[in-house]
């Protein structure tokens, strides 16, 4: 028994009132009223860029405790652009865990004789967003390491752990051949692009061209005359085509003012994409193929190997550091066929399962968030920065919070946010971007030691002009001595 003496019942409650108080302090009321004007050079800063106040949607709070700062326009549903990729990634880490990984399990469908492999090569995606070239040339390393040079019957792609559905290209801006807009595929090879390289000759008054990977099949130019002057736009000069008929053409011309440069390009056939990478790089490994490369269903069995991702943390962070859209799909289709491996997932049925997330985590204030894609690249999105501030805030005190923030691009000095004008290292924000969209959500360090949660959305059609507000936002919510 304890020895310790019994105190009164009302202190005791009191007592009990004061340790939940003291344990949940982020959802207490605030201390003292939240200042709701703008920062004077926030606020000048906008007025420069001819953008009203109330395009602007704020908080400022204290990271796992109740002080605001500043609050303004925070419960009106915004689009957030890529600041939704927090509620992909953030549920993904909470959902799967950090150490998680995608397989994709492979089989040597028939015996091995004489380096000939007398059956199927059969991959079964799961849609692992990191299958780029370097990583299915390792996979395919090991199917040569497993004694095999010839394939005498077909390579066979099992991608049923997806059933997106069937995407225009152009819908969202008018730009098919931009990577960001390739739709998602439960085996997504090398995000379904090119890259090509221009290396100015000038001696033989060319630029050579080369493309990585090597495609069976495509044709592309060699080389592109090379024209005076300085860089400009270089893309537009060289009057590309780029259509599905296996050919890549450049009619024009490329600057010699521009050194090498190197342009990604989403393929113009990206149903054949898989099939033209895989055995393009099976024939530059030294291998031959009998049949073909085509879709179907994996084997019942074990696998003979199952090549696996780098972990989930690792992949957030490529994901909200570079805000890598095709990624942040893929990701977002996985939660819902981690949840149903049964059933084919859907972007239905991931808006389900994120929904009920939000809602266990934000309660009411998930009345506010509509994902769409969950990658923000959509007109559809919705966030209040009320809601993205309480899933911060949420996140703070989870278990996943180092791999989140880490994930962050850190203000200054990388991701997409190495050219902010503040002191580098001081805030890991992501960024949102689009047209009419400009805006950053995460954590700052405060001169006087304390975390704050900013959250900071523009919706203007001169959203871009506003870069330098959010700039002196972050400047002002880092300089918070005057506020201890």
């Amino acid at each position: 028994m304890s020895t310790l003496p019994r105190r009164p019942l009302a202190a005791r409650a009191a007592l009990t009132l004061a340790l939940l108080v003291a344990s949940h302090g982020a959802l207490a009321k605030p201390t003292r009223e939240p200042a709701s004007e703008l920062p004077v050079e926030v606020a000048a800063a906008l007025q420069r860029a001819r953008i009203p106040a109330q395009a602007l949607a704020v908080v400022v709070e204290e990271a796992g405790g109740n002080r605001q700062r500043l609050v303004l326009n925070a419960g009106q549903p915004m689009n957030p652009a890529s600041l939704a990729k927090l509620v992909t990634t953030y549920a993904a880490l909470d959902r799967l865990g950090p150490a998680w990984r995608w397989r994709t399990p492979v089989w040597l469908a028939g015996p091995v004789r004489d380096g000939v492999l007398a059956g199927d090569l059969v991959l079964r995606a799961s849609g692992d967003p990191t299958l780029v070239v370097e990583r299915l040339w390792l996979l395919l390393r090991r199917v040569q390491q497993a004694g095999v040079r010839e394939i005498a019957g077909n390579i066979v792609l099992d991608r049923r752990a997806f059933a997106p559905a069937a995407e225009d290209p152009s819908a969202f801006d008018g730009e098919p051949m931009r990577p960001y807009n390739v739709a998602p595929d439960a085996l997504m090879l090398n995000f379904k692009s090119a890259l090509y390289t221009f290396t100015p000759d000038a001696a033989a008054g060319r630029a050579r061209v080369s493309a990585t990977p090597a495609l069976a099949g495509t044709a592309i130019d060699a080389s592109v005359p090379l024209a005076d002057g300085g860089c400009g736009d270089w893309r537009g000069a060289l009057k590309a085509s780029f259509s599905d008929d296996g050919r890549v053409r450049f009619a024009g011309r490329y600057p010699a003012g521009c050194g090498e440069r190197v342009w990604p390009v989403a393929d113009p056939a990206p149903a054949t994409y898989n099939a033209r990478l895989l055995e393009g790089l099976w024939r530059e490994m030294g291998g031959t193929l009998r049949g073909r490369v085509r879709d179907g269903e994996a084997p019942a069995g074990e696998p003979t190997f199952v090549a696996e991702s780098p972990p989930l943390a690792e992949v957030v962070r490529d994901i909200n550091k570079y805000s890598n859209n095709t990624m942040a799909r893929q990701l977002f289709l996985t939660l819902a066929a981690e949840a149903d491996p049964a059933t084919p997932a859907t972007a239905d049925a991931a808006r389900a399962i994120v929904g009920a997330w939000l809602r266990e985590r934000l309660g009411d204030a998930a009345a506010t968030v509509a994902i769409d894609n969950g990658a923000g690249l959509s007109r559809q999105v919705r966030l209040s920065a009320h809601a993205l501030a309480r899933l911060l805030q949420h996140a703070w005190s989870s278990p996943v919070m180092p791999e989140l923030a880490a994930s962050l691009p850190a203000a200054a000095l990388d991701g997409t946010l190495r050219r902010a004008s503040v002191p580098a290292g001081r805030a890991h924000l992501k960024t949102g971007s689009l047209h009419d969209v400009a805006g950053v959500a995460g954590y700052v360090l405060g001169a006087s030691g304390r975390r704050w949660v900013l959250v900071a959305i523009v919706n203007h059609p001169d959203a871009a002009s506003a870069r330098p507000a959010l700039d002196a936002l972050m400047r002002w919510t880092m300089n918070d001595q005057a506020r201890r």
